[in-house]
């Protein structure tokens, strides 16, 4: 059965995207710890990023740097930080998000609820900054 970041990169479920190519996409997450809470996910659906091939997970690496470049543009975060969890979705998936605390990096502060158009607004201003 795919994963759900593959029913959203194939447009089986809808995703707001900021980055495309033939190795991975970058999309928000709908449920942000922090606006602009953006996930770097490989195309090929790997479990665990240990077993991801070292040039891929190199170029998640390389697109979560721009993808975190355009997060601290567009919202002006003391920091911008990086994390591979794992658990939530058995598919490889880095997490950028702003941070202006250690604390900002909880998942216990995930929305459960969000706006769809404010992460299209969202989305769009990454897009440009992007481009």
């Amino acid at each position: 059965m795919p994963s759900v970041f593959t029913l959203i990169i194939n447009g089986e479920l809808p995703g707001h995207f900021i980055w495309s190519d033939e190795h991975c996409v970058a999309f928000l997450s709908i449920n942000p710890i922090t606006n602009g809470h953006a996930l770097v996910v490989p195309r090929t659906e790997v479990d665990h990023w240990l077993d991801l091939d070292v040039e891929t997970a190199a170029h998640l690496m390389t697109v979560g740097h721009k993808v975190g470049k355009a997060i601290q543009t567009v919202f002006l975060p003391e920091r911008v930080g990086l994390m591979l969890a794992g658990f939530e979705v058995p598919h490889t998936h880095l997490h950028v998000l702003a941070l202006n605390s250690m604390g900002d990096m909880s998942f216990a502060n995930a929305a459960t609820d969000v706006d769809h158009g404010e992460l299209a607004e969202f989305a769009a201003q990454l897009k440009a900054v992007l481009d």
